[in-house]
Parts: C-alpha cells; structure tokens; sequence
C-alpha cells in the first residue's frame, strides 16, 4: 500500500517483479486503470501510519538513541507496551 504519489507504471512492475502486488490508488493525472484497488484495505493503512507516528514520539525511538539493532527493538517494544497499555486503560 502506497499514497497516490507511487503510482508510477515502473513502480508497479517493481514491486509485481518481487512477487508482491499493489494496492495503490490511481494518481488524479489517470484517466483509468485496470489495475485493483481495495479501498477497505486502504483504509488500515492509517491505523499503521498512527502508530508509527505515536512510537516516534519517544525520543530513544525517533534519533534512534540506541547503538545496537537489539537494544532499538527492545526501546521500541517497550516503547509500544506503554502506547498500548494507555490505550488500554482508556477503553
């Protein structure tokens, strides 16, 4: 899933060559496209996009602080424990 910005025939046949398929809304320049769009799937994407801006509010997260690929997962799992437990005691 990509913005309208990445809908781009090379782009396309990029991702179709690594055995993925896209799921890209069509650019206003379009006129028309065979190519598949779910708008329901589209729609998760800013559920994903939320996340990672709320984990990039931890600074450790965002500069990343940490030197080691170890200790950056281990920041950021703890990093979305406390996302999801504030998200947890407001439900």
């Amino acid at each position: 899933m990509a913005d309208k910005n990445y809908d781009a025939d090379w782009f396309i046949a990029l991702v179709a060559s690594h055995g993925g398929s896209s799921n890209i809304p069509l650019h206003g320049r379009r006129k028309s496209s065979d190519r598949p769009f779910d708008a329901e799937l589209y729609k998760l994407r800013n559920l994903v996009e939320r996340c990672f801006n709320k984990l990039k509010q931890f600074r450790r997260i965002a500069t990343r602080y940490e030197k080691t690929a170890r200790n950056y997962l281990a920041m950021t799992a703890i990093a979305a424990v406390r996302l999801w437990a504030r998200f947890e005691s407001t439900a």
